[in-house]
């Protein structure tokens, strides 16, 4: 559809922390608002603070963000790291914003519930450009810290959780625009959305993919259900499409899954994708920075993950396996020893073998992550150390509260994983030891 509807301006905001690294990171929900919005002849203009050229350049698009030296919010006044604003600088935000004409409403996302210091800090700047513009706040910190959002992004509505039919129509309440296309029917068919707007990006050197919304598991430290309540699943050929489109468009052959799940009924979902790229003689590169379930490693799956050329692969299984069975639902005894050895024989190496094991969980032992690193490297993978954040609303979260050192009702800029908040005993010495025994 021509865009002839009023202008909307969509924001991807800075990340405000002590660390970051773009690990596949792209903003994929407003990317689908985006081209959700273009299809209804809405103007669209892009704005995100990462987008960016990297400091330091990883593989396969990865890498660092610029990171700007900034003092820590008074919450954490006395953290021995260096807090910054990573991204594009203010001064090209505000030239960014000069270049966009007066818009008829600013959406803005958010992601961390802990990096809501620099949501606010877009939305300050863009009401100084705008003034009486209204501002509407979505993503995962307006989903899971809606009060706090309400009295600290400076945002005028917030949306939580997913709404694509919600935000249209508030758009045409804000606007007065009726654009004249059916209503959307996504819980009845997800393939009904059009692509994410990837031609607005920069630097698009990768496809952000999903081919499915939310988790059938409720893992007790994860928010997937709070964010996705609704298990979706798109059509593999559907998938397919959407690879060749961008491939042919943007020239683009790695692509990293954003998928909670995508192994679930592999047989006749991931295998399918993967069999019809081949049959079309398509190559890509694939990424699953996401994690996989280790239990839904069959050897048909291993076989299928290489020779479709599976370049990054990592299996969440955090401590389940080697003793933490109530934290989640993923694995069995035995399990994760049967996903290692069919990825081996199915040609992959240790060093592309990634396991997540999650670290600065209430009540986690020490001696427990240096049995589950030393395990991991027996089996022959590479242990991959994921910071433990508490997350509201999660199972996990009233004993995170009970251990934590942190008042993480008070400010969610405690949920930062950076602090190890539920760690009473943390100390960096610490940490650094179990980083390089993990690294060996």
């Amino acid at each position: 559809m021509p865009q002839s509807g009023p202008a909307l301006l969509l924001i991807n905001p800075w990340i405000y922390d002590f660390a970051a690294y773009d690990f596949f990171a792209r903003p994929l929900g407003l990317l689908q608002l985006a081209g959700l919005l273009e299809s209804r002849g809405y103007t669209v203009h892009w704005l995100d603070c990462l987008g960016t050229a990297h400091a330091r350049p990883g593989p396969f698009g990865t890498g660092r963000y610029p990171k700007e030296i900034i003092p820590a919010p008074p919450a954490l006044q006395g953290i021995s790291r260096r807090y910054g604003r990573y991204g594009i600088s203010e001064a090209a935000f505000r030239e960014r914003l000069s270049a966009v004409p007066r818009p008829a409403a600013i959406l803005v996302t958010s992601l961390m519930t802990y990096w809501y210091p620099g949501v606010a800090a877009a939305i300050r700047l863009a009401r100084e450009q705008f003034p009486g513009v209204p501002v509407i706040l979505g993503g995962i910190y307006a989903t899971l810290c809606p009060e706090h959002a309400r009295r600290h992004s400076g945002a005028d509505r917030l949306m939580s959780g997913p709404g694509e039919a919600a935000i249209l129509g508030l758009l045409e309440e804000i606007t007065g625009y009726h654009p004249p296309l059916p209503a959307l029917a996504v819980q009845e068919d997800p393939d009904s959305l059009p692509y994410p707007a990837l031609h607005l990006l920069e630097y698009p050197s990768y496809i952000p993919l999903l081919t499915s919304w939310g988790c059938p598991l409720d893992c007790t430290y994860c928010a997937s259900r709070l964010l996705q309540p609704v298990y979706r699943r798109r059509q593999p050929l559907a998938v397919v499409e959407e690879l060749l489109h961008w491939q042919d468009h943007l020239g683009l052959t790695d692509a990293a899954f954003y998928d909670d799940a995508l192994l679930l009924s592999a047989a006749d979902h991931l295998l399918v994708i993967l069999a019809e790229l081949a049959r079309r003689g398509r190559t890509f590169r694939f990424h699953t920075p996401n994690g996989l379930h280790a239990r839904l490693i069959t050897r048909e799956v291993a076989r299928g993950l290489k020779r479709a050329h599976f370049a990054t692969l990592r299996l969440g299984v955090e401590t389940t396996a080697l003793g933490r069975a109530s934290l989640d639902h993923k694995l069995n005894p035995g399990e994760l020893e049967a996903a290692l050895n069919h990825l081996r024989a199915a040609g992959f190496s240790s060093a592309e073998i990634g396991v997540y094991l999650l670290i600065g969980l209430p009540d986690q032992d020490e001696a427990e992550l240096i049995t589950s690193i030393r395990r991991v490297q027996q089996l022959g993978a590479t242990p991959v150390l994921a910071l433990y954040s508490p997350i509201p609303g999660t199972a996990l979260w009233p004993r995170a509260q009970a251990c934590s050192r942190y008042d993480l009702n008070a400010d969610p800029l405690f949920h930062n994983n950076s602090l190890f908040p539920c760690w009473p005993e943390f100390s960096w010495e610490r940490y650094t030891r179990l980083k390089r025994l993990a690294a060996r």
